[in-house]
């Protein structure tokens, strides 16, 4: 079992052949690239919801009422502007790094985001993700902007260690004064080759949290509001 609260040389390595200063670089230019995707497909969809309602108003004509036949229609498309706008939303949420306060957040709902995010994820992998998450369990950190980045880091690995089909069990509950976030794996090898862990592992350190990483099971203990 490795237990960190600070770093250690139980971080894993980068992946083999990689160039971490490549990598840095590469990955360092996603919040920014992200940041620009979410302004620049808002404005489009903001014009498609604009002339959508104008459209509305025009097909409603002299009876005020726009005819059942294209209502369903008009409503689809409503529908489906919400939703690209929603999905922007909650992937900014876990990729644009914005600093926060010391404080408290919820680590439940935070958590079921982040499966919401990783969703797509997780049926390419076939895995049978089981959630055990008990509501409105909150947790204190000294930067609560990283929630999102330590719950997501936590979540890959797991999805990175998994075989096709296997099942993965995220577990959120309140334990001895601890709000603690527990996400299982089938898989026995306490090697770890994904890079999440190393990041995870790191940033846990800088943040004072409880990180604990064994063969199958990664569990990250926060302070309990």
């Amino acid at each position: 079992m490795i237990t960190s609260t600070a770093a250690s040389s139980s971080v894993p390595s980068v992946r083999e052949g990689a160039d971490p200063v490549v990598d840095a670089a590469r990955y360092g230019a996603v919040p920014t690239l992200m940041d620009s995707l979410l302004h620049d497909v808002r404005n489009p969809l903001n014009a498609l919801s604009i002339h959508l309602e104008v459209l509305t108003e025009k097909l409603k004509g002299e009876t005020g009422q726009v005819p059942p036949s294209q209502e369903k229609n008009l409503k689809a498309m409503r529908e489906q502007i919400q939703r690209v706008d929603g999905i922007l939303r909650r992937f900014a949420e876990f990729i644009v790094s914005r600093s926060g306060a010391p404080g408290e957040a919820d680590l439940s709902e935070t958590v079921t985001r982040a499966m919401d995010v990783l969703a797509h994820e997780g049926r390419k992998r076939r895995l049978q993700v089981r959630p055990v998450i008990v509501p409105g369990v909150r947790a204190r950190l000294s930067d609560t902007g990283e929630l999102g980045f330590l719950v997501v880091q936590t979540l890959m690995r797991a999805y990175g260690r998994s075989e096709q089909g296997a099942e993965v069990t995220v577990a959120v509950r309140a334990e001895d004064a601890r709000a603690v976030l527990e996400v299982m794996d089938a898989t026995g090898s306490a090697v770890e080759s994904v890079p999440e862990a190393a990041a995870l592992a790191l940033r846990c350190a800088q943040l004072g949290v409880e990180l604990h990483l064994r063969a199958g099971s990664c569990r990250l203990s926060f302070p309990l509001v």
